[in-house]
């Protein structure tokens, strides 16, 4: 079993509910372990759209890496996610943080995500669950990385799952 850091968005429709779906759609492939707070938050890169729910969740899978990002995908497409443009608005999304201490790089997946260091939305939640883990390209713990992003405008949304 591997463990896995996952994050979950959404900014459309009942985002909470859309992010509760989420959750439980995952078992069995990833036996989730445990639930950052939710965190409401600004769009980032294309910001005229609605604000975010985000989460961060811990889980265990045995699916390999690839197989992981392809169910998590399929899971999207499940629950409702449409194809739209890059950083636009979305029922759901699902992204893989951290696979073990996994370095991947590959054209459909690069672990740890490649650009979870510059967004507070991803962060902040991560560091609820482990602010002592170490990115393992980086160097640096998640509090540390939490240190060095932006938190204007990010909130704890009025209920967690």
């Amino acid at each position: 079993m591997a463990v896995v850091y996952l994050a979950l968005g959404s900014n459309l429709g009942n985002r909470l509910e859309n992010l509760r779906a989420a959750a439980q759609a995952l078992p069995p492939q990833v036996k989730v372990q445990e639930l950052s707070h939710v965190y409401e938050t600004p769009p980032w890169g294309y910001t005229t759209q609605p604000s975010f729910l985000n989460l961060a969740l811990r889980g265990e899978t045995q699916l390999p890496p690839l197989e992981l990002l392809r169910f998590l995908k399929e899971l999207e497409t499940r629950l409702g996610r449409v194809p739209s443009f890059q950083n636009g608005p979305r029922l759901i999304d699902l992204d893989i943080l951290f696979y073990a201490d996994l370095i991947l790089n590959t054209p459909q997946l690069t672990l740890p995500h490649p650009r979870l260091q510059q967004r507070a939305f991803v962060l902040l939640p991560l560091a609820d669950l482990a602010p002592d883990l170490v990115h393992p390209v980086l160097g640096e713990t998640i509090w540390r990385l939490l240190g060095q992003v932006n938190l204007d405008g990010i909130h704890h949304a009025d209920q967690d799952l």
